[in-house]
């Protein structure tokens, strides 16, 4: 039955063709013909016979990394994942677990779950604590092994309490630098930072800036008071750094850069890091953070407004040119002679190249959740706008996001259902909070050195390892996304994405008539307040009662008014003619 909605007025239809936007109009993809089997994968090659040792190999860039350097360079002697132990799980199980994600399907594919077993292995440890809380016969197989290193364990949540940031971002650095300067073999030690790690600086180049505070200082200070008294303070330490996130990893990257001249270690900044873009799986992602969490938002109709400068544009990178820039920087950092760097700070960005504002961005999310995608249950049909008022924007949020929220909940109160959407609300109203801040101010990050690493690449690894701006329509990339993150995230097969789009007809045409009524009810709320009676004063001026008819017998009067107005006609007119006469 609800397949059979009749089609909309063409006026009232919702726009279904394909948006166009400014970025598209740039000349300088590159296009890559003229690949071939023949020519040697020297980055490849560089890592036959190493080992690797990987902090958060778990996380969202971790996994990626490990899946890219086990179906890419397969010749490496081993990876060592450090994770975290779990009750009643050996470290193989715990592997399996792992290699179960969707994303290892493509390695699984091409390599034996045995082969596979047989390069990765799982070191217990937590970087909280001193040496990383690994067994002495673990670190002891690790000094002997371990050629490289890749620390990317850090908490990405940037309204983590100080306390607990600093245990990990900083300390948690400080304990892995400790355990890799022993390591008998170490060839490289890659500390994975941020661009937005020194946000006061609006051009950042790839060299070494000065941390907004000495960090084993502040290690200390966090080691010596509670997490209740560093509440009280950390907006204090943090002066005008806007989250314990950027500032953490600021601190982070002082302890690399004193470790320069000692030990081989380099930083490696990437930006905004979102869904895989090419390959094992496009779109794959395994939270909600970023572009993608506004993408769920605004699909279930519960994020109406952003306070954002359309015009500015954000840096994202997607995960995999991230995982091959670290491989590829490796590759180039052990082969001097092809390209040598002075200082081993170097950044993975887009924005110099890919330039999409925030406007376009939001444009393409709903033109995909309305015409390809939709989500499951949408509390509302998708709408809403930036602003570039943080007035107007904290006027929409009590009218658009907590008011609703507030009735909702209390009708789920009255009807014996715990309360949900306050809660949701509150994540969102954070999570704005934390993107409000990016979207309104601009960064430019210099990439040199990423540049000079690609001129050293050929064809093959060009097209294996992709860090530049290969060809692509990032309308089919916001529709990947969008269906990774309704099988992997929210878990709505695709067998419903038929009923999501009828219940999508079905909220815009509520939407439609809730905005006509409302529109309505505005127009009759003025003209009952503002002209109601001047009409009503006009009416008696130009009607009035005491005009009686000119037939009746009885009463005959005339308005004194219009016996004036004869009076002066008769006076002013006919009575000099007749006197003429």
């Amino acid at each position: 039955m609800l397949d059979k909605i009749p089609v909309a007025p063409t006026l009232l239809k919702k726009r279904t063709d394909k948006p166009k936007f400014e970025f598209e109009k740039d000349p300088g993809f590159v296009k890559i013909d003229n690949a071939n089997d023949e020519e040697e994968d020297r980055v490849a090659k560089c890592y036959i016979g190493r080992s690797l040792f990987i902090t958060g190999g778990t996380g969202f860039l971790g996994k990626v990394l490990v899946e890219k350097l086990l179906r890419s360079c397969g010749g490496l002697k081993k990876i060592y994942l450090l994770v975290r132990p779990k009750k009643g799980k050996s470290p193989e199980e715990r592997l399996k677990e792992i290699l179960d994600n969707v994303l290892f399907d493509k390695l699984k594919e091409q390599r034996s779950l045995e082969w596979i077993l047989s390069k990765v292995e799982l070191i217990a440890g937590d970087v909280l604590e001193p040496q990383l809380g690994i067994s002495p016969e673990n670190i002891e197989i690790l000094r002997n092994e371990v050629n490289l290193v890749v620390h990317c364990a850090a908490t990405v949540r940037f309204d983590e309490t100080l306390r607990k940031a600093v245990f990990l971002n900083v300390r948690g650095t400080k304990y892995c630098l400790d355990l890799a300067s022993t390591f008998k073999n170490l060839q490289l030690f890659w500390y994975i930072s941020t661009t937005y790690c020194h946000v006061h600086v609006k051009h950042l180049f790839e060299q070494a800036y000065d941390p907004p505070a000495d960090p084993h200082s502040i290690i200390s200070l966090c080691e010596m008071l509670s997490d209740k008294d560093m509440a009280a303070v950390e907006k204090e330490i943090m002066g005008s750094i806007p989250n314990s996130y950027s500032y953490t990893k600021a601190l982070a990257e002082a302890l690399v850069v004193e470790r320069f001249g000692k030990m081989p270690a380099g930083i490696i900044r990437p930006s905004i890091v979102i869904p895989v873009w090419r390959e094992p799986l496009r779109g794959w992602t395994d939270n909600i953070n970023g572009p993608t969490g506004l993408l769920i938002g605004a699909g279930k109709g519960v994020i109406r407004t952003m306070y954002c400068k359309e015009n500015g544009n954000g840096d994202f990178l997607p995960v995999d040119v991230a995982v091959n820039g670290i491989i590829v920087f490796t590759f180039a950092y052990l082969t001097p002679d092809l390209v040598k760097f002075d200082v081993p700070i170097l950044h993975l960005s887009s924005s110099n190249e890919i330039k999409v504002s925030w406007k376009e961005i939001i444009e393409m999310g709903r033109w995909v959740i309305e015409n390809r995608v939709p989500l499951n249950g949408a509390a509302w049909y998708p709408g809403g706008s930036m602003k570039s008022s943080i007035i107007l924007h904290w006027l929409a949020m009590i009218f658009f996001h907590w008011l609703p929220a507030i009735l909702v909940d209390f009708l789920l109160i009255c009807i014996g259902y715990p309360p949900v959407l306050i809660r949701v609300q509150k994540r969102i109203t954070k999570g704005l909070d934390v993107i409000g801040y990016y979207a309104n101010a601009q960064w430019n990050f210099d990439n040199t050195r990423t540049h000079n690493a690609r001129k050293i690449l050929n064809n093959r690894e060009r097209l294996t390892y992709v860090v530049e701006k290969i060809e692509f329509d990032l309308i089919d990339y916001f529709t990947d996304c969008l269906l990774c993150a309704r099988r992997l995230i929210l878990k709505e097969s695709d067998e419903t994405i038929p009923a999501a789009k009828r219940h999508m007809k079905i909220m815009w045409c509520v939407d439609k008539v809730f905005k006509g009524l409302f529109i309505f009810a505005c127009c009759y709320f003025i003209y009952q307040r503002f002209f109601d009676d001047f009409f009503s004063d006009l009416a008696s001026y130009y009607n009035p009662q005491n005009v009686t008819n000119v037939n009746s017998t009885s009463n005959l009067t005339t308005p004194s008014w219009n016996q004036s107005h004869i009076d002066g006609i008769f006076e002013e007119i006919v009575a000099p003619k007749m006197e003429g006469l």
